[in-house]
């Protein structure tokens, strides 16, 4: 059986100095006055072998076996107590039975709780009560006697001796096995139960999720074809506006060509134009002396001419009203000759009436009623008559007055006639004064001159007027273009916003991708992304935890299979990647590939402009979709693409 050997006490109550007590075989007695710390000894006995009550070890709380301190010494944090145990015997469980010595420790810390250790491993405290229980002892075992214990024992209810009898004969470590093992088969007959109804809740779960991975996966399928024809939309739309970019590009170089030859013109046109100018103040100098003489013989010609004209146009009105008077005689007496045939006429019929009556007198009604009508038709003709008499008198009239007037025209002819041979006389008189005529001359040749200059500036003005109304329609056709270039430019500037955002994401950090580094030739982004992969995400700082690291070239390195250029041709790159880049062949398509692929050298490998990877230890990829390096460096040949588009249409 187990049997105690020592007991160290640190920091437990009043032991706050490590204290080591041995129990030795026989009689050990513990013997001091009261206060001493005796009742102490028990209760740290009792608390290393499992006691849970703060309150049977005199406490309020189990952080209370902890020195609390004194005036003189501070509290400690920390309290141990560790009970020896002879185990030569092998009376131990069988996980403890592997050692003679056992040594059986609890700690505890202030607000953290106590651990168990059995020679410095970690146990649980069921396992240290149940040591203690199959050894016929522990926390409240009757074979630690207290004051009045005896007298409980004596008298005990058989139930209670029951339990001393059990523990005298070792058997309450089964006992409490039993209960512990009751305690779990109860719990886990209800983990069971709980397990039906968390399975069934799970079941009806799984279904619910079975119907949403197939709509998920429905939506996944749909939102892959959804993107791939977006991806294609926007690739054609993405290949027209490239079209057009190139064709606006033409037409904006042709309107730049254009508006420069205009522009060419317009500045000859306004030299000429300033060269004219800057001899029109002299010729308008002298255009407006020659033009202050020519207006006053101007003025002069006018008046004469005036006058000229006054008469001519009063002799033709003269003239004009005895044609007119003529006419209007002449009418007249025609109107007279006609009333004097018609008087003929009438005494020719009353004549003939008269001898019809004288030889008709049996007609005299039919004679009466052609008589009336006669009568009446004479009535007439008197009437008409006296008409014409009246028109006669009022053309004789007129008549009159248009001899007095054509009289009246005759004198103002002659007047007229006498202001002409006055004017005459004044114009030989200006002739005379040679002198005046010379300088109206010179004033007129200068004049002419200036009028030449003047015709010639003017011819010219229509020509530049034209040639600018054409430069106008030039120029608009031309801002057309620009504004469609502008456009164009505009649209560019948010492509390379977009790609500048996404590419300089990675840029802002500590240290840079090495991607971010590199320049590639379009076309073989593929090919680069699918031979470094995700090694590009390195960078080429050596402070990084991860990074790559710049090493000279190889002394020995070996020769591409095949007479292959290296990747590091189509690749500018730092130093870091020469070793890798310089022994990653190009070949031209999967089958040179696959027939090179033996022949590599250790640490060589080959990549097709598609992506396609062959490796020396026989490692192979496929050609595919672009690897995220590989779209990365895309984009950033496209930024470098779009702004060097950008800089041209600016």
């Amino acid at each position: 059986m187990l049997r105690f050997s020592k007991l160290k006490l640190t920091g437990f109550k009043s032991f706050v100095d490590p204290t080591e007590l041995l129990i030795d075989e026989g009689l050990t007695g513990v013997v001091g006055p009261n206060g001493c710390g005796k009742s102490n000894l028990v209760e740290a006995l009792r608390w290393v072998m499992g006691e849970t009550s703060a309150k049977q070890m005199r406490g309020e709380d189990m952080d209370d076996v902890i020195f609390g301190g004194t005036s003189n010494r501070p509290a400690r944090n920390i309290a141990e107590v560790v009970l020896g145990l002879d185990n030569s015997a092998r009376a131990a469980p069988a996980h403890f039975n592997d050692a003679e010595e056992l040594e059986v420790s609890r700690r505890i810390e202030r607000q953290k709780g106590s651990t168990y250790r059995v020679n410095g491993k970690e146990v649980r405290a069921r396992d240290v009560q149940l040591l203690f229980a199959d050894a016929a002892s522990g926390a409240r075992s009757t074979a630690l006697v207290s004051q009045g214990r005896i007298s409980a024992v004596i008298t005990a209810k058989p139930e209670q001796r029951r339990v001393l009898l059990e523990e005298a004969a070792g058997i309450t470590g089964l006992h409490t096995r039993r209960h512990e093992a009751e305690l779990r088969l109860r719990g886990a007959e209800q983990n069971l139960d709980r397990l039906e109804d968390i399975l069934k809740t799970l079941d009806a779960q799984m279904e619910s999720l079975r119907k949403q991975a197939r709509q998920a996966t429905r939506y996944r399928n749909l939102s892959d074809l959804i993107r791939k024809a977006e991806a294609t939309v926007y690739h054609l739309r993405w290949v027209a506006a490239l079209d057009g970019l190139d064709g606006s590009r033409e037409r904006f170089r042709l309107a730049q060509a254009r508006v420069a030859e205009l522009t060419g013109l317009v500045a000859a046109g306004s030299a000429r134009q300033s060269e004219s100018a800057a001899g029109l103040p002299d010729l308008r100098k002298a255009e407006v002396e020659a033009a202050a003489v020519l207006q006053r013989l101007v003025l002069e010609r006018e008046a004469l001419d005036g006058e000229e004209r006054r008469v001519a146009e009063a002799r033709r009105a003269a003239e004009e009203r005895q044609r007119h008077a003529e006419a209007d005689a002449q009418r007249e007496q025609a109107l007279a000759a006609d009333a004097g045939a018609a008087m003929a006429r009438l005494l020719e019929e009353q004549a003939a009436i008269a001898d019809a009556r004288r030889g008709e007198e049996d007609s005299q009604v039919q004679a009466a009623a052609i008589l009336a009508a006669a009568e009446a038709a004479v009535k007439d003709l008197e009437r008409q008559v006296a008409e014409l008499s009246d028109r006669v008198a009022a053309d004789e009239a007129q008549r009159g007055a248009l001899a007095r007037t054509r009289a009246e025209g005759e004198e103002r002819e002659r007047r007229l006639a006498d202001r002409a041979e006055e004017i005459a006389r004044q114009k030989t008189v200006l002739e005379a004064e040679s002198g005046v005529l010379q300088e109206v001359a010179a004033a007129e040749a200068v004049l002419e001159q200036t009028r030449q200059a003047q015709e010639t500036a003017h011819a010219r003005v229509p020509v530049a007027e034209s040639a600018r109304v054409q430069a106008g329609e030039k120029r608009t056709d031309a801002e057309a273009d620009l504004h469609e270039a502008k456009g164009a430019a505009t649209r560019l500037k948010a492509e390379e916003k977009t790609l500048a955002g996404l590419l300089e994401a990675g840029e802002a950090s500590l240290w840079p991708n090495l991607i971010d580094a590199l320049v590639v030739e379009p076309g073989f982004e593929t090919a680069l992304g699918a031979a470094l992969g995700e090694d590009l995400d390195a960078p080429a700082d050596e402070a990084a935890p991860i990074h790559w690291r710049t090493l000279p070239p190889l002394d020995d390195s070996p020769t591409l299979p095949g007479g292959l250029t290296s990747l590091a041709d189509r690749v500018k790159a730092p130093p870091a990647l020469a070793r890798r880049l310089t022994q990653i062949g190009l070949v031209a398509d999967a089958a040179e590939g696959v027939r090179l692929g033996p022949q590599l050298r250790q640490g060589q490998r080959l990549v097709s402009r598609e992506g396609g990877l062959w490796r020396w230890d026989g490692f192979t990829v496929g050609a595919g979709a672009p690897t995220p390096a590989a779209i990365r460096l895309e984009q950033r040949n496209r930024l470098r693409e779009v702004r060097a588009r950008l800089a041209e249409a600016e």
